[in-house]
């Protein structure tokens, strides 16, 4: 437990940092932007290193248990994760989902973080996937607080604020759901080793 929480401290307060605009401005300004950059893929890879291996120590040692979710809540994580994976790709496709949403990774972030903490009750879950939504939701506010328009968020990213044709929609809906399918139907139970796909042995 103690290296998860250590692994989350130093991923989520890193990424919490850059939202400082002030002090980041500063250790931008001492170690430059290349020093800076490198400075936090560092203590972000460290950190997420530390979270995924101490989240896997602690369920090799027995879940804490805090409640007992109702069966119904795996069955609505299942499908709210649906909607993570189609947020996820359109984070990479410019498009009108892309536009509508402004910040689809942090979404996507977001419904992958309430999914879990709806279908686990452990203490674990509850710090690992409780962590990662606090801090989406904080970036979010703090890009609303930078962004004045979609147009701006969208140029940030590349993209347009709402670009002719559906193409790029297409995709990412195409590319959510058959990930989503994967992921679930078989690729969960072999990388993390939790069935989720219901009638599954």
């Amino acid at each position: 437990m103690l290296i998860l929480i250590l692994g989350l401290l130093l991923f989520l307060g890193t990424h919490a940092f850059s939202m400082a605009r002030g002090p980041r401005a500063q250790l931008v300004a001492r170690l430059g932007e290349g020093g800076y950059k490198i400075g936090y893929s560092v203590l972000s890879a460290i950190g997420l290193v530390l979270a995924v291996v101490g989240f896997q120590s602690y369920r090799s040692a027995g879940l804490i248990p805090v409640w007992d979710p109702p069966v119904f809540t795996r069955h609505l994580a299942l499908l709210l994760m649906l909607f993570a994976f189609i947020s996820l790709a359109a984070t990479y496709l410019p498009g009108h989902i892309r536009a509508r949403l402004k910040h689809p990774m942090l979404l996507a972030v977001k419904i992958w973080a309430t999914a879990h903490l709806l279908a686990n009750g452990d203490l674990g879950s509850m710090l690992l996937f409780g962590g990662f939504l606090a801090w989406a939701v904080a970036a979010r506010i703090s890009a609303k607080r930078r962004a004045l328009s979609a147009g701006q968020v969208a140029a940030s990213h590349g993209g347009q604020a709402a670009p002719a044709g559906w193409r790029n929609d297409a995709l990412a809906v195409a590319i959510g759901v058959a990930v989503w399918f994967a992921f679930a139907r078989e690729l969960h139970a072999v990388l993390i080793g939790v069935q989720v796909w219901p009638g599954a042995a």
